[in-house]
């Protein structure tokens, strides 16, 4: 969320790039704006090459002539860097500027993302930006957030890299002994006996693909590092910025699950979380929304920002399809549903060259209002005004929470086995999608996170069990938790190195068993297991594992483990701890999670049919009970509250029915 006082509504607007065009457009432009309700723009993200021609020479004549546009037609502002992609002369004159790929090769300048992290001249040169942006424009009151860089991403492997990378082991592990200890270099005779010794794991050292390297622990580090390195970056901005314009909030555009970088880091050091979504036309209405949750959980629940999605069409997913009519609006409220308190386009005018010249806008190549993207925006941006600031600064509410975790997210990428299909973000998103479907509010939390307020914990892949972490799970359980775990958990300490003495390691005593072997099944293969008179299948990994203080749910039917739990329940406490020992289907997860948390005292919001999506959120005007059809049939709800729809006036009592045509959405007051 934005936090200021400037805020009094969902903020509604988008990536606004004037600088493409000729000055005659941008009144025209203002006029379209303010007949789609559009009340925010960011500004600057891409013109480093117009704000900085050469090392000494700082252009600012024509920003400063599209603030004083945007100000005096009153719209607000958020402020971006520029320092997504750098200058070409600075590329030309200072070639340490460029990346180094996976492969070692150095990039020429081109395309963007392409400045390596700890160069020297790209700290230099975008720090001094930063500072100059920050002096020139800080008398501006309709400023209401600063936006670092852009969408950062990618890694880099050049010498820059290689000599920071030495420091920032020698900073972690002081010895180089102790860097041995912790990758386990003595197997296959790999020992280092200085840090100079040590060379970057790409495909020239240590990998034999991009996610395979004979060397768990030293890419596993360098990912660390690397995401390190460019929040470095990101913070550097961030402190220049801050120390000349203390009352405006930073942020920097995430991308949802994005696995280059550890976005829960990242985000102790911004001041609120903003994110672009660009689902592909057929995605699950459950994929975004866990990509929602795991932005919003990022900040403990605060309201965060969606700051990019597209108004019609994206022009990089393999099939660009147009949105439906009413699905921009349905997707838009689904991330309000979830959290957001801003709706953003990329972008509001569409351009004319380059590769997003296809990519949807508020305002079409054609150049007018008379566009049916531009009328659905522009109702939108009504609606929006009309809601003002009833729901802004709200929050879910959740009492059952999934641990997310990007160590556990790249160890188990890099791990050697059990199964090229084993997928990190496939199993969390199958334990969340049995909460979505359930309609319960989940947080999607990390290993730092605090447990208290929660009564159900699932941590699906726990390969990695971090120090401190299953202490904290132990407590949680002793004390009246739910906990919920599954194959391929505890195996590892935070080096990728394997806890031995029987799986699942350290979190052994909670869940009352211990792993033997684990099957990984190919594709064609399977076993099944059958839960209170139900078959389910068993896929993927199934561990053959032997209770001790726990007890079997259901064991498996087929091949010479036939009779081996598959399913566990283990008392410990005065809670409980389960272990799911196989990859099943929608249905047993469905079932199994709604046994657990009605168990547990969580309930849904409410009944509804299968596409109907039930969201809440809670501030001081009352609870919203966001109802978002994603199907595009009409479907009735028998309601179980008393409230408004604050979209059409509509009042409900308890037990009435409401008809929600398809793609539409309701949100229900309760005061």
């Amino acid at each position: 969320m934005i936090e200021s006082n400037k805020v009094k509504k969902i903020l509604y607007g988008g990536d606004y790039n004037p600088e493409q065009w000729p000055e005659e457009i941008w009144e025209e432009d203002m006029r379209l704006m303010k007949l789609a309700h559009i009340d925010v723009v960011t500004l600057n993200v891409f013109s480093w090459a117009a704000l900085q021609p050469s090392e000494d020479t700082y252009c600012f004549e024509k920003l400063d002539k599209i603030m004083e546009t945007v100000t005096r037609n009153g719209m607000k502002i958020c402020l971006a860097t520029s320092t997504g992609a750098h200058p070409a002369w600075m590329a030309r004159k200072y070639p340490d500027i460029l990346r180094t790929d996976f492969s070692g090769r150095k990039h020429k300048f081109g395309s963007r993302h392409n400045s390596c992290p700890n160069s020297p001249t790209y700290r230099k040169y975008a720090k001094r930006l930063a500072e100059k942006l920050a002096e020139r424009y800080r008398s501006y009151d309709n400023i209401v957030a600063w936006h670092i860089s852009n969408e950062y991403g990618g890694e880099c492997y050049c010498e820059n890299c290689e000599r920071a990378f030495r420091l920032w082991l020698k900073n972690k592990y002081q010895t180089i002994d102790a860097v041995n200890e912790a990758w386990d270099t003595a197997f296959w005779g790999h020992t280092f006996y200085d840090f100079e010794d040590i060379v970057l794991p790409n495909i020239l050292s240590e990998h034999f693909a991009p996610e395979r390297t004979t060397f768990q622990g030293i890419s596993l580090d360098y990912r660390r590092f690397n995401s390190e390195s460019i929040l470095d970056c990101f913070r550097l901005e961030y402190d220049t910025i801050h120390a000349i314009t203390p009352e405006i909030p930073i942020t920097t555009n995430l991308m949802g699950t994005y696995d280059a970088l550890d976005y829960q880091m990242w985000a102790k050091y911004m001041d609120f979380i903003s994110w672009d979504n660009y689902p592909a036309y057929n995605a699950a209405p459950e994929d975004t929304a866990l990509r929602h949750d795991l932005m919003r959980s990022l900040k403990q629940g605060k309201p965060f920002a969606l700051m990019e999605q597209t108004p019609s069409v994206t022009n990089w997913h393999p099939y660009n399809a147009l949105k439906r009519p009413g699905v921009m609006r349905l997707w838009s409220y689904q991330a309000v549903a979830h959290g957001a308190d801003t709706v953003m386009f990329f972008q509001i005018r569409r351009s004319i060259g380059a590769c997003e010249k296809y990519h949807g806008a508020v305002i079409d190549h054609a150049g007018h209002e008379n566009t049916r993207v531009f009328r659905e925006v522009a109702a939108l941006g009504e609606e929006l005004d009309r809601i003002g600031d009833l729901t802004l600064g709200s929050r879910m509410k959740s009492k059952a929470a999934i641990v997310f975790d990007w160590d556990n997210w790249w160890a188990t990428s890099y791990s050697a086995g059990p199964s090229v299909n084993l997928h990190y973000c496939d199993e969390i998103m199958n334990y969340y999608k049995a909460f979505c479907d359930l309609n319960i509010p989940v947080d999607l939390i990390s290993v730092e996170d605090d447990l208290t307020g929660y009564s159900f914990v699932a941590a699906p892949l726990l390969y990695m069990v971090k120090p401190g972490h299953d202490e904290k799970i132990r407590r949680f359980v002793q004390e009246g938790g739910r906990f919920l775990t599954t194959f391929f958990s505890g195996y590892v300490d935070e080096h990728d190195l394997v806890t031995v003495g029987g799986y699942p390691g350290r979190l052994r005593d909670i869940l009352g068993i211990w792993v033997e072997e684990e099957d990984a099944l190919p594709e064609e293969a399977g076993n099944r297991f059958t839960y209170q008179g139900t078959a389910y299948p068993a896929t993927l990994i199934c561990d053959l594992l032997h209770t001790e203080s726990a007890r079997s749910l259901a064991s498996y039917e087929q091949d010479f483990y036939a009779g081996m739990p598959a399913l566990t329940r283990n008392a410990f406490g005065k809670g409980f701890a389960y272990y799911v020992a196989t990859r099943s289907d929608s249905n047993f997860y469905r079932t199994f999670i709604g046994e657990i948390c009605a168990e547990a005292g969580i309930f849904p919001l409410l009944d509804t049919p299968d596409c109907i999506e039930a969201a809440e959120r809670i501030n001081a005007n009352g609870s919203f009970l966001f109802l978002l059809n994603h199907d595009a049939q009409t479907h009735e709800i028998t309601l179980n509250r008393t409230g408004r729809d604050i979209l059409t006036g509509t009042e409900y009592k308890e037990g009435d029915t409401l008809r929600l045509a398809g793609r539409d959405v309701a949100i229900i007051q309760t005061v």
